[in-house]
């Protein structure tokens, strides 16, 4: 018998109505002769409410505490979850990140995942039971709750499907799948039917809907993604390797955008070797991700160097560089939290002239400033002002002629 892992965010779990509607859904997958792990995020903005109510009691949370607050959302989840497919006549089991066998280092908040210990799930899919597994967590050596950080739950279906040879891993959400576009903001964005595991690792790295861990994970095991719609029968998007790439495909898969950007710049920078590790060390040892890096062409042995990081880490990353600018000789320390980043990515740019030259027109033409630009082998991105990224996501769909024939 075939087996099938599900995972269902948190907008489909919002109350107990959308609960059962997801409850049955599993179960006719189930009827199906398909085994189920079913992996549940916790309900609506339960996660947020936990936050919130974190910051109440304590200015600073410790860690560990607050994973394993943080934890309870899913067990609530995944216990009603059971509770509601038993209703309906079917055998369902609930267990926690640990009960299920996920391991993961001790970074609390951001954990990775080191292994997935099966024993315990197997043994209740043999017992012909739905196994359904608490997203966005896993334990330490020790024993200790961990959070996986943002799209934690992706993260723990993949792993799952991975490690139990799943035919396929199901994510379902409240979106139809994968668009060319934000289709709130691009209203004839197209849904993708397929998209290769490379083109959808530079969508979700660069605003799309799903957490690159997770598709990173799905490549390197080769497991399949279809990320479909909660409720309805709507098909999907199908994540996978086995995309044809034929000279005549599209170039542009699609164009997507981030908001949580903010700027770093240092000024009068000492231009000698061994300046950009002596500041980037400090921020990697923090956990700091550092994405798009420039620095200027040095003036009198001095330069700027200016670099991005998520707004959420702004002001931890700009207390460590400023511990390290003076030692460096830097002039000056300045930020820019108002800023969003506007990508186009597409497999088929691979070796194909024209099309930075073609995206930077198009910005041109509507007056949108780039304030910086980062690059790989299938996808472009311009730094631009967040009030104008919105304005740029819709001028580059349409210069790239995305929207439905």
């Amino acid at each position: 018998m075939a087996l099938i892992v599900q995972k269902y965010g948190g907008s489909s779990l919002a109350d107990a109505q959308k609960i059962r509607a997801v409850a049955r859904r599993i179960a006719k997958t189930r009827d199906l002769k398909k085994k189920v792990v079913a992996v549940v995020s916790a309900m609506g903005d339960t996660t947020d409410e936990l936050i919130n109510l974190a910051s109440q009691v304590s200015n600073s949370p410790e860690p560990r505490e607050l994973d394993l607050l943080l934890s309870s959302g899913e067990v609530v989840s995944c216990t009603l979850m059971a509770m509601a497919l038993r209703s309906l006549g079917y055998d369902a089991i609930s267990l926690t990140g640990l009960q299920a066998g996920i391991h993961t280092d001790t970074a609390h908040g951001r954990a990775r995942i080191d292994r997935v210990d099966t024993d315990r799930v197997i043994r209740e899919l043999e017992a012909e039971r739905i196994v359904v597994v608490a997203g966005f967590q896993g334990f330490t050596e020790d024993l200790d709750v961990t959070t996986l950080g943002r799209g934690g739950s992706d993260t723990s279906a993949v792993a799952l499907a991975a490690a139990l040879k799943a035919e396929r891993c199901e994510v379902y959400t409240d979106v139809e799948g994968i668009y060319t576009a934000d289709p709130r903001i691009v209203s004839n964005a197209r849904r993708l039917e397929e998209i290769t595991y490379e083109e959808m690792l530079e969508l979700a790295a660069y605003g799309a809907k799903m957490h690159p861990r997770s598709i990173e994970l799905a490549s390197v095991y080769n497991i399949p993604i279809y990320v479909a719609a909660s409720f309805g029968e709507t098909p999907g998007t199908l994540i996978h390797g086995d995309v044809p790439m034929m000279e005549h495909r599209v170039k542009v898969t699609g164009v997507t955008y981030d908001r949580n950007v903010a700027k770093i710049t240092l000024r009068g920078v000492p231009d000698r070797p061994g300046i950009a590790a002596t500041l980037f060390e400090p921020l990697s040892a923090a956990g700091i991700s550092v994405d798009t890096i420039v620095q200027n062409t040095s003036l009198d042995q001095f330069t700027d160097l200016s670099f991005t990081v998520t707004r959420t880490d702004l002001r931890d990353a700009v207390k460590r560089v400023r511990s390290v600018s003076e030692g460096m000789g830097a002039r000056d320390v300045v930020t820019d939290d108002s800023l969003s980043k506007v990508s186009i990515v597409g497999a088929g740019m691979l070796d194909a002239p024209g099309y930075a030259s073609r995206m930077f027109r198009a910005l041109a033409d509507a007056d949108i400033n780039i304030d910086m630009i980062t690059t790989s082998e299938i996808r472009i991105t311009c730094i631009v002002a967040e009030s104008r990224v919105e304005d740029a996501v819709q001028i580059l769909h349409k210069a790239f002629q995305l929207e439905e024939p």
